[in-house]
């Protein structure tokens, strides 16, 4: 089925009461058949709910949904992409061993590597995002993992997707790419080989900014990869915290089964079923959404590099752009999303021109269906120093535009006046 088909009806078995919408189950925990149906349950022998912490219907239906719109196996929600990132993580790396990261990325994401899992003895090694070379020479005997984001926030980059699994799989290292911004509609970075997608579902997923969220994807086919390995030993030794599980011979995904049973478990970050119903929602009218935000963004871009006082857009919609190139070749009919930065004089002039417009609003999220304007130099990234945010694409005079629905000409029209003010 096509996307559009796919976002509105896969993973929704009707109820009994055969309603349209998917039911939102507002509930913590479930009442078994009997004493051996729970046993059963707790020891993977019949499949089912235990607690809202591990599985959820309403949630069921949209991990599913999410899996099949990414080309997954299998996707596991959390109550925010920072969870879904660091879950990810964790699920391949412990102490003594190391992550490589693209310098190119979020703010927060740079900042829960480089200082949080510092703080759980996991390293976290950057490499620029163009430049494989760059990668090859970081990677070791304990590298766990290569993260990179297919479409940067905010410095608009997009990765070479095929160049980085080459060298992962060089290597037997598993790939984890941020789809967030792009989204599952413009780009499946599993079909290029990456082995784990994950997604801040708080952004375009919901579409209106009303909850928060995160989720895990995990290729199909990946226990071939994982099954042996010796880089990771716990998903084929027994895991004595479930019984002796071997996760690899349960014959069902084990990347996200792992984090199910063990991170989500143990750590908790699971999401409201109220959540999960508000981004089915989302999916059902993100591919609409997400081709109007592309082109919306375009027109945006392609009045800002006509104007005098902009030093420098980011946008690979732009011929002119570095990452056209690689945009068209992963990006679904030369859309770019709603998610673009430009350059003016200095930093003063950045937040007068974030402070002057009318229909923007200066806040630190994207994906809205109204236009968002961020000084990322001020807000996400002002715990990078001036020469840290060189290096990841955010200098101290970019501003970040998320593009929403409204008129192009009414956008454009009140960036004008708030950089001529």
């Amino acid at each position: 089925m096509d996307k559009e088909t796919l976002a509105l009806h896969f993973g929704y078995n009707k109820d009994e009461q055969s309603t349209m919408a998917v039911p939102i189950y507002q509930t913590t925990a479930y009442e078994f058949k009997d004493a051996d149906h729970a046993a059963n349950l707790f020891a993977l022998k019949e499949l089912g709910n235990i607690y809202t912490r591990l599985t959820n219907p309403t949630t069921d239906v949209f991990e599913k949904r999410f899996a099949a719109l990414e080309d997954g196996e299998a996707a596991l929600a959390t109550s925010s992409g920072m969870a879904a990132i660091f879950y990810a993580f964790a699920n391949v790396a412990k102490a003594g061993e190391n992550v490589v990261c693209a310098s190119q990325a979020y703010g927060g994401t740079l900042t829960q590597a480089a200082h949080t899992l510092k703080r759980f003895g996991i390293e976290a090694r950057f490499f620029d995002v163009h430049n494989t070379k760059d990668l090859q020479s970081k990677i070791d005997n304990n590298t766990k993992a290569i993260f990179f984001e297919s479409l940067t926030n905010p410095s608009i980059d997009v990765a070479d997707i095929d160049e980085i699994v080459k060298v992962a799989d060089k290597h037997n290292i598993i790939t984890i790419c941020d789809n967030t911004v792009a989204t599952a509609i413009l780009c499946n970075p599993l079909k290029h080989g990456v082995d784990i997608v994950v997604h801040s579902t708080s952004k375009y997923t919901t579409g209106q900014g009303l909850a928060l969220g995160g989720i895990i994807v995990e290729r199909k086919n990946l226990n071939e990869k994982l099954k042996n390995n010796p880089l990771y030993p716990h998903f084929n030794e027994p895991d004595e915290s479930y019984h002796g599980l071997v996760y690899t011979e349960v014959g069902l995904p084990a990347f996200t089964l792992r984090v199910r049973l063990s991170l989500l478990r143990d750590l908790g970050a699971a999401p409201s079923p109220f959540n999960s119903w508000l981004f089915i929602q989302g999916l059902e009218t993100l591919p609409l959404r997400i081709e109007k935000h592309s082109k919306n963004a375009k027109k945006v871009a392609e009045f800002l590099a006509s104007h005098p006082k902009v030093k420098k857009v980011n946008y690979p919609g732009l011929k002119t752009d570095k990452n056209y190139t690689n945009a068209q070749k992963y990006f679904k009919d030369g859309l770019s999303s709603g998610l673009l930065s430009f350059e003016v004089e200095d930093f003063e002039t950045a937040k007068r021109v974030a402070n002057s417009t009318k229909i923007f609003s200066i806040v630190v999220n994207i994906g809205d269906s109204k236009s968002i304007i961020t000084h990322p130099a001020s807000t996400t990234h002002q715990q990078l120093s001036e020469d840290e945010l060189k290096a990841c694409g955010v200098p101290s005079n970019l501003i970040r535009l998320s593009v929403g629905l409204e008129s192009a000409d009414d956008l454009i029209e009140d960036l004008k006046q708030a950089i001529e003010g």
